[in-house]
């Protein structure tokens, strides 16, 4: 299944809202632009991606998911990710991006994240 993309702006946070595959393919290059997009909105205090519907990743998604966040990091806005499946987890842990995509429970977990991160 390719990957879909879901964005908006939830109280200057956004949220990308991935399902499908994070694999090797002409969708992948979505998250990129979706992230862009998301990145061009003024006053964006973080993004946060939910991946809870991410039924498989390999190491061209873990790539893009890095490329999402030196552009983010480039602007100054953190990045987190929401429900993280096992899966998911585990190849961050054995790459040790897990320190560099950190993981939150939920959304309303992620956006407290961001919240308290941002100082507000």
């Amino acid at each position: 299944m390719p990957l879909s993309i879901n964005s908006r702006v939830e109280d200057n946070v956004g949220v990308l809202e991935l399902s499908g595959s994070l694999t090797l393919g002409p969708s992948l290059s979505g998250l990129r632009e979706g992230a862009r997009q998301l990145l061009s909105t003024p006053k964006l205090a973080g993004i946060i991606l939910n991946v809870k519907e991410i039924s498989v990743t390999d190491s061209s998604g873990l790539g893009e998911l890095t490329v999402v966040y030196t552009l983010a990091t480039k602007r100054g806005c953190p990045i987190r990710l929401a429900e993280t499946t096992a899966s998911l987890r585990k190849m961050l842990e054995m790459t040790r991006l897990d320190g560099l995509l950190p993981s939150s429970q939920d959304m309303n977990a992620a956006k407290a994240a961001m919240k308290n991160r941002s100082g507000g």
